[in-house]
């Protein structure tokens, strides 16, 4: 079943996604998995050719067009070059709206040309050591002094943590109210105070800078803080839609990559002079991830159009997101085995794709959370 949900102007920028990623990454992201960390001129060549902010206004250096299509053809291209260390899906569709929807217009001044540029790479610090992202129990204060917020705690988990110069840090204004007292705080680099730990060592995203950020006493300017003060709950809650979105897209576009490969390998492997695609067990076995592909290709793009209209619930965002990131692990899972004993080798794809996709299921909230947050709309 065909997707309808690109038109040409999406496939045209596809091109230009694909040839990037071609030319930029897929000779040296082995490289970078070793090193742990994606160079940062790449975000300066991904600037150039407008991959980043592309629904950032021109004024500020951006593409102007508010289309998650797009967004969605830069993370199925990433996924398509085998990219995971590349950060690009979370500095456009998780910090870009904050800064967006929240920032002044002086902050808009001081932050969005660096967006788009690729001169400034972003993150988002709310997981900690001892409450993951529990907003209730984060642990990080921020104390008004003056013209200026103090700022001690530690994060953990934090992606694009050191490349980072912008970091949107989910912090505490006023314990006494919880999830209530809190607020989101701009710490950007080279604040005194402000230090980065291990680029930490995962069993997937190996190219991917994921770190530990402390904060030691670090003075933040007033004008640093995004969106009111004591709102950064409601703030989060507004933005975590597209995230988990962003999450599915990865997730499906990774199902379809690892099944095309895995049929094609079914159709060329032989055991008993015959491909291995053509026993009864492996090809209803593939049948049943196609038919199950689809149907979620069907329902993210639904989704997708829903978003892009503003409608899309905070429920069906959970559900897309439990449902094809366990799927996606489900599909490399099985796709591994269907390969045999060359499923195991760090070389092929299919490999890698298992490791990859683990996290999946976790960040941007559990499975567990998801359903969590599906039954109470449910009314349970």
């Amino acid at each position: 079943m065909d997707s309808e949900l690109y038109t040409a102007d999406h496939d045209s920028f596809r091109e230009t996604v694909r040839a990037f990623m071609e030319r930029h990454v897929v000779p040296f992201h082995d490289a970078w998995e070793k090193e742990g960390i994606v160079p940062r001129e790449l975000w300066r060549e991904a600037g150039k050719l407008g991959l980043l902010g592309t629904d950032v206004p021109e004024a500020h250096g951006g593409g102007g067009v508010a289309d998650f299509r797009y967004n969605a053809v830069v993370s199925e291209e990433i996924v398509r070059a085998g990219a995971s260390g590349v950060g690009f899906t979370l500095h456009n569709d998780v910090v870009a709206p904050y800064l967006l929807r929240l920032t002044t217009p002086e902050q808009k001044r001081r932050w969005l040309p660096g967006f788009c540029s690729g001169e400034l790479i972003t993150a988002i610090a709310m997981t900690e050591p001892g409450a993951g992202s529990d907003l209730q129990n984060i642990r990080t204060t921020a104390v008004r002094d003056g013209d200026h917020y103090v700022v001690r705690g530690s994060k953990t988990f934090i992606t694009n943590g050191i490349n980072a110069d912008l970091v949107l840090v989910v912090v505490k204004t006023d314990p006494e109210q919880g999830a209530h007292g809190t607020s989101l705080l701009a710490v950007e680099r080279g604040m005194p105070g402000f230090e980065r730990g291990r680029n930490l060592d995962k069993i997937g995203l190996k190219a991917q800078d994921t770190a530990e950020l402390f904060f030691d006493d670090v003075r933040v300017p007033v004008e640093n803080l995004i969106g009111e003060e004591n709102q950064g709950f409601v703030h989060l809650m507004e933005a975590l839609p597209q995230e988990r979105l962003s999450i599915a897209v990865v997730a499906v576009a990774v199902c379809e990559q690892v099944l095309e490969a895995t049929l094609a390998y079914c159709k060329e492997r032989t055991a008993f002079n015959r491909p291995i695609g053509s026993f009864q067990a492996n090809r209803f076995t593939l049948a049943e991830l196609a038919t199950e592909i689809t149907i979620a290709r069907t329902f993210l793009d639904r989704c997708v159009t829903l978003h892009n209209a503003g409608g899309l619930s905070v429920p069906d965002a959970a559900m897309a997101k439990w449902w094809t990131t366990e799927l996606q692990k489900r599909t490399v899972d099985t796709c591994l085995q269907l390969h045999g004993g060359y499923g195991f080798m760090s070389e092929y794809p299919v490999a890698k794709a298992f490791l990859d996709s683990r996290v999946q299921t976790i960040y941007g909230g559990t499975t567990e959370v998801m359903k969590e947050i599906i039954g109470r709309f449910l009314g349970l």
